[in-house]
């Protein structure tokens, strides 16, 4: 594997996720709202790594392989520490859609490679900002602290919940785009 800076940047975001739930867990004035930010770094990472392997010719099947994995161990990891610190039914629910959804749809994505269909579940609109809403939905309740008034807490929690809306959605656009290949296929 050679080394370029769209793989160090999802190296990082990998790395950054016992930092966070360090943070977390810590019991520094500002803990939660630096681990909140972190959070929010390496969410921005995702989208960096992406345009710079396709903008600088970066792009590699390591790196296809390790992005999607970073993302999901930073998300599901996130979900736990949120459903562990808050556990209403409602965030333990919102927690399970959501993982369960990334199980589903990555080993829906496998099996439809295996079948070489793997452009009938390719990244969609749905898909993009399911991920944006859960980003900024994860980040803001990691967060945690109010900011000028405004309980980030709360807002993290509805975007959280719009969040796990789309994500229900896009799994079944998914799943609606394979279902000929699953069927056919046996």
């Amino acid at each position: 594997m050679k080394a370029n800076i769209a793989n160090i940047l999802t190296w990082i975001r990998i790395a950054a996720i016992p930092v966070v739930v360090w943070c977390f867990f810590s019991e520094i004035e500002f803990a939660r709202p630096i681990a909140g930010m972190l959070f929010g770094l390496a969410a921005i990472t995702d989208w960096l790594d992406g345009y710079l392997a396709r903008r600088l010719g970066q792009t590699s099947r390591f790196g296809e392989f390790l992005d999607p994995v970073a993302d999901k161990l930073m998300v599901a990891v996130s979900l736990v520490l949120l459903v562990q610190s808050d556990p209403r039914v409602s965030v333990a629910l919102i927690a399970m859609i959501i993982i369960g959804r990334e199980i589903t749809v990555s080993a829906l994505r496998e099996w439809m490679a295996s079948v070489g269909a793997s452009a009938k579940v390719a990244v969609t609109f749905a898909g993009k900002l399911k991920t944006a809403l859960q980003m900024f939905g994860i980040a803001f309740m990691v967060y945690e602290r109010n900011i000028l008034g405004i309980e980030i807490y709360e807002l993290g929690y509805v975007l959280l919940i719009a969040a796990a809306g789309m994500t229900m959605w896009s799994m079944v656009v998914y799943l609606r785009a394979a279902w000929p290949s699953m069927v056919s296929n046996g």
